[in-house]
């Protein structure tokens, strides 16, 4: 090797000695940095097992339990709309008149021929009486005495019919007025004042009750197996609307379908909720929840807690040493709010809830503080002096 070479590979030499020691130096640096630096703080609650009910949730879809097409019963024409539309009406209210004149003419033509029927009546009744004097005198013909008899009878036979034909007047007067059946809320108007509305075929108005209504929804076969409450109704249930997490109404089921749906694999059910407000109007989609399930010892976190790894799910638990490791879970369904974990935590772990981020690498060092696993619940002077170190 000539001169040249050797002074060049000794400079390389002396140079990589330099870096490797720069290296070093700055590695002890950094090590001796992380040393200084305090613990990340983090929340940390205590996993601790409860009896819960299991909820699940659907899709449902409102509506009245009773629905009525207004039509009239007798044919004129509409003197008065007696109501607004979309407005709430009680059973018994007049909501449309239809002209009352011709059946008020008729009504009185009723009552006269009432009138003279029971004036026939009243003579064939005493020629009837007259009649059988005589006959016991023996003044008349036994055959003429029948007549008067027979006479009597188909005036009270006629006076039966122009009875039942002012019944009849009356009763297509009291028509007239087309009043709501029920209680509830009306659609819009069909038909407008003075058009001619047809006896029992012309369509008025729909009218839907709203206080109660019911709430249908349908369930898959697996869940229906393991409902705890089988056929019972009087089950409570929950209801939300729009797309929030929340469902601060409840209802009652009162009716579960006595056969699945062949077309989807479902059975239906029904809940009622009361609506006195009118918040509510039939053919309104609603979140529903079920209780399905009942869970003994369930461990239940925060649903904050669990991350995930592709596939897998995992949260982070301190041990004695307060450092953050890894551990895989398995989920299931949520409950007042929190995640229930069906494997993988045992009551008494410590679990990081809040401050994920703060966590690096699995295994540093944290500094722990302690909070209720439920936010809205404070914690409990027994888990604090419990799991105190």
């Amino acid at each position: 090797m000539n001169k040249h070479a050797l002074n060049a590979f000794a400079r390389a030499s002396a140079a990589s000695m330099l870096l490797l020691l720069l290296v070093g130096c700055e590695a002890s640096g950094d090590q001796a940095a992380n040393q200084d630096m305090p613990a990340p703080e983090v929340d940390v609650a205590v996993a601790q097992p409860r009896d819960v009910t299991l909820w699940d949730s659907f899709t449902g879809r409102m509506a009245a339990p009773e629905t009525v097409a207004l039509r009239p019963r007798v044919s004129g024409y509409i003197d008065q709309v007696a109501f607004e539309e979309g407005e709430l009406v009680q059973q018994g209210e007049v909501l449309f008149v239809i002209d009352q004149r011709p059946y008020q003419a008729r009504l009185q033509m009723a009552r006269a021929e009432v009138a003279r029927a029971r004036s026939q009546v009243t003579l064939a009744a005493r020629e009837a009486q007259r009649a059988e004097q005589l006959w016991e005198r023996r003044a008349i013909s036994r055959e003429e005495m029948e007549q008067r008899s027979a006479a009597h009878t188909m005036a009270q036979a006629a006076l039966a019919s122009a009875a039942a034909a002012q019944d009849n007047a009356e009763l297509d007067l009291a028509y007239t007025e087309v009043k709501a059946p029920v209680s509830g809320r009306m659609g819009r108007a069909e038909i407008t004042k003075g058009n001619l509305a047809t006896a029992d075929a012309t369509l008025l108005a729909t009218l839907v009750s709203v206080d109660p209504l019911y709430v249908y929804f349908e369930s898959d076969q697996q869940t229906v197996e393991a409902n705890p409450h089988g056929e019972e109704v009087a089950v409570p249930v929950r209801l939300g609307l729009g797309s929030g997490d929340d469902f601060p109404f409840s209802g009652e089921l009162d009716f579960v379908d006595n056969q699945f749906n062949p077309g989807t694999g479902t059975l239906q059910y029904r809940a009622v909720i009361a609506n006195p407000q009118g918040r509510f109007r039939p053919g309104q989609f609603a979140r529903v929840q079920m209780p399905v399930a009942a869970a003994s010892k369930a461990i239940l976190i925060d649903q904050k807690a669990v991350l995930t790894d592709q596939d897998r799910r995992y949260v982070y638990v301190l041990d004695e040493q307060d450092r953050a490791t890894r551990r895989f879970v398995e989920t299931g369904r949520r409950v007042d709010g929190l995640l229930v974990i069906s494997g993988g935590l045992q009551a008494g772990d410590r679990v990081v809830v809040n401050g994920l981020q703060k966590i690096l690498y699995p295994g540093i060092a944290v500094a722990p503080q302690l909070v209720a696993m439920d936010r809205s619940q404070p914690v409990s002077n027994e888990i604090a002096a419990r799991t105190a170190f």
